[in-house]
């Protein structure tokens, strides 16, 4: 072969190819297996079936809920959009864990960045399958229509999604870590955040030395400000504004995290072990 027909690639660039075949694979896992799909929409709607119809009983008998409107369902969307983010992007890594493929994916020439933003793809994807339906059966039920936030949906959206792909690193180095016996954190590490956002009331509930902790949480923005907009209807862009910066930092170190963990179970071994 001539020097004319050589290619000369950056071994470092990353390859969209590679992405969007790691992006295929779960993929046909996904739409090949009915009660994975099921599984996505049977949740979100639960959950706004019986927090929308609580609303609905709650607004008839209080003046504060009737002029709150929306906040119990929009809060119940949010949040599921946070957790569902967190456990898309999770769920994608644990087949590979269930198959035993995670190894040899990593010593394919799929690199750490490709594989890491292929899940973070899919994990919009399954949050699409979940929340698309639900937002769609809140119009329908409840007249509560979340599109209806605008521009404001897109920070909303943007916010929640960064804090979850940073969760959903952390737990995923965990298990790369610590193998299988880890797994559950996948499915609790985001419930330790429901009270501290302040999904369903505001920080001021809290006591002052927790509403510290909190303001440190990316979601506690996007909640205080989806009660701002439905409320006192004021879009809050200072609010959207410092969370995006904590969710920079939050996911960089999360970033981090997950490279040692996995440098760490290179060194160990666990990468082709999948018992506890």
């Amino acid at each position: 072969m001539s020097g004319a027909g050589l290619r000369h690639t950056n071994p470092h660039a990353i390859a969209p190819y590679r992405i969007g075949a790691m992006i295929l694979r779960h993929w046909y896992l996904l739409t090949s297996s009915w009660p994975r799909l099921l599984e996505l929409i049977y949740w979100p709607v639960l959950q706004l079936i019986t927090w929308g119809f609580s609303q609905a009983y709650i607004s008839q008998n209080a003046g504060f809920f009737a002029k709150a409107g929306g906040t119990f369902i929009g809060a119940v969307i949010l949040w599921d959009i946070l957790f569902r983010g967190q456990l898309g992007f999770s769920m994608s890594f644990l087949e590979e864990m269930w198959s035993k493929n995670l190894g040899n994916l990593l010593m394919s020439p799929l690199k750490v960045s490709e594989y890491l933003i292929s899940l973070m793809v899919m994990s919009v994807v399954r949050l699409a399958v979940g929340v698309i339906p639900m937002t769609i059966l809140a119009i329908a039920f409840f007249g509560f229509n979340l599109f209806g936030f605008g521009l404001a949906l897109v920070a909303f959206f943007c916010n929640l999604i960064f804090t979850s792909w940073s969760f959903g690193l952390i737990s995923s180095g965990l298990v790369l870590r610590n193998g299988m016996g880890a797994e559950g954190l996948a499915w609790t590490l985001m419930f330790a955040l429901l009270p501290l956002t302040c999904v369903y009331y505001p920080v001021s509930v809290l006591p002052e030395w927790l509403q510290v902790v909190a303001w440190m949480l990316p979601p506690t923005y996007v909640f205080e400000g989806m009660r701002a907009l439905l409320i006192d209807r004021v879009f809050r862009a200072d609010l959207m504004i410092e969370a995006l910066a904590i969710n920079v930092v939050l996911f960089a170190a999360s970033t981090v995290a997950f490279l040692l963990l996995l440098k760490s179970a290179r060194k160990n071994g666990s990468l082709v072990q999948s018992g506890e």
